[in-house]
Formats: structure tokens, C-alpha cells, sequence
């Protein structure tokens, strides 16, 4: 009785200490976790950060009777990865390099799974942890590299469906000249703002409503021509109701309302295809 006590005591303990190296983890990277807050909060092109910790943690806690079944065994090949993260960590904070600091806290957290957990865990869960790369703001650099095409491309395009909608219309650079409006596709009109929630939406309804591998990454990918499509629309629509009469639609809170425009539209997009892919790849 007393040796399955002690027995008892013993796993217990060692449960605690397989969690203690991820609460160091955690203090280590504490600064740059702050640092991140801190963007979500006050950059409104990731303010959906806050939750995506908390979808992975719901993951995570929804797999929770799948891996209680699941072997844990130590690897040491994890400690590779978490070796090379740590590196990145002391390199990117050199370097004030952001991203790159963020990111290796995902490697650290992957390789710290890998080496405590095993990789039979590490395959079960691989989803909650890469969700978790769309709390991290990309780079300000890949972010105005994109924003200037999506303008372009928008305003191109709303312009040619006024013309072929009979419209008098001017275009010059992202400025849609109609009537006496003079409208621009600014930088927050791009739709780099939607795209980056949506990748992450994307990804949960590629997951949730598909089997097979194959599917969900063409479902995933087909989530950035989706969103180009759906703020395309938006623009479109926001021209047609200013050239109509409807300046009130270009103050707030009709101009951030029309943002919901794209959201629809990458819902049925979304929808339509997952239903095309469950048939197709079975």
C-alpha cells in the first residue's frame, strides 16, 4: 500500500517537472511575449492575436482523451530544434529583428514538445502549435510590399467593372476618380488587413471540414485569392453607393462596416469550395 503511494507520489512529481522547462520557456521569452501584447493591442491589423492562443489552447484541450492514450517517450532529436531556436533567439535579439524573435519561440516550444513529449505526441498536436504562427505580426517590409500591389490590383479591377458597367471612371495609381468623388484605395483598403485573419480562419475551417491532408491545404491556400476577391468586392461596392449619393458610407462606422463584406464573402467562398473538395477528395 505504502510502495503504490509512493509510487503514486512519484508520477505525480514527475508530471510537474515535464511542465517546469516549458515555465522557464516561458520567463525567457517573457520580454518578447510582452512586446507582442503590446502590437495586438495597438496595431489593429493584429488585434485578432489575442485569440488565436486561446482557439489553440481549445484545440489543445479538445484533443485531450486522444493523447491521453498516446505513448510519451524523451527524444533528444527535439533538442536540436530547441537548440536552434535558442540561437535564432540570441541572433534576433541582436539584431532587433522581431519576427524572426517571435518565431523561434515557436521552434523552442515544438522542439521543447519533441524532447519532453516524443514525436507521437508532437504528430497529434502539430496543428494547435503551428496555429500559434498567426499570433506573430509579419514584417513590416513583406507587409507595405504587399499592401501596395492589393491596392493596385483593387482599383484596377473595381475600375474595369465600372467601365463595364457603363460607369464614367478615371483611374490614376490606387485613385478612383467618379463623378465629382475622388477616392482612394489606401493602404488600411488594401485588404492585407482581412487576409491576415482570414489565413488564420482559413486554416481552423480547412481543418474542421476536411480529412484529408490534400484538401485542407488547397482549402487553406485558397483562402488568399478568396480574401483578394472578397475586398475587391468591397471596394467595388463602396465606389458604386459614393457614386450613387451615399458619401455617408466612407465615414465610420459604415466604412469599417463594409469591412464585414469581405468576411461574408470569404465565408461562402470557403463554403462552396469545402463542399466541392469533400466531394472531389474523398
Amino acid at each position: 500500500m505504502i510502495s503504490e503511494k509512493n509510487q503514486a507520489q512519484s508520477e505525480e512529481t514527475q508530471g510537474v517537472l515535464k511542465w517546469l522547462p516549458f515555465a522557464l520557456l516561458g520567463l525567457m521569452f517573457l520580454p518578447a511575449l510582452s512586446d507582442l501584447v503590446i502590437d495586438w493591442w495597438e496595431d489593429s491589423n493584429y488585434s485578432h492575436g489575442f485569440l488565436i492562443p486561446i482557439v489553440s489552447a481549445y484545440l489543445l484541450y479538445g484533443q485531450r482523451e486522444t493523447l491521453s492514450h498516446v505513448r510519451q517517450e524523451h527524444d533528444r532529436r527535439g533538442l536540436v530544434l530547441l537548440a536552434f531556436s535558442f540561437l535564432l533567439f540570441i541572433m534576433a535579439n541582436g539584431a532587433a529583428e522581431y519576427f524572426t524573435l517571435r518565431f523561434s519561440l515557436l521552434l523552442a516550444l515544438v522542439g521543447l514538445t519533441h524532447a519532453i513529449f516524443g514525436l507521437e505526441i508532437l504528430k497529434k498536436i502539430w496543428f494547435p502549435l503551428f496555429f500559434l504562427v498567426f499570433m506573430i505580426p509579419i514584417p513590416y517590409v513583406v507587409y507595405y510590399a504587399i499592401s501596395f500591389p492589393m491596392q493596385q490590383l483593387a482599383s484596377i479591377i473595381t475600375v474595369k467593372c465600372l467601365d463595364f458597367l457603363g460607369m464614367s471612371v478615371i483611374r490614376q495609381g490606387n485613385i478612383i476618380h467618379i463623378g465629382r468623388h475622388s477616392l482612394e484605395v489606401a493602404e488600411a483598403c488594401s485588404g492585407i488587413r482581412s487576409l491576415v485573419a482570414l489565413l488564420a480562419l482559413g486554416a481552423i475551417f480547412a481543418r474542421s471540414s476536411q480529412k484529408r491532408f490534400s484538401a485542407q491545404l488547397i482549402l487553406f491556400l485558397a483562402t488568399i485569392p478568396i480574401a483578394i476577391i472578397g475586398n475587391v468586392i468591397r471596394v467595388l461596392m463602396t465606389t458604386i453607393i459614393v457614386a450613387s449619393g451615399g458619401d455617408f458610407v466612407l465615414e465610420e462606422p459604415y466604412h469599417s462596416g463594409m469591412g464585414l463584406v469581405v468576411f461574408l464573402v470569404a465565408f461562402v467562398g470557403l463554403s462552396l469550395l469545402s463542399l466541392i473538395l469533400r466531394r472531389v477528395i474523398k
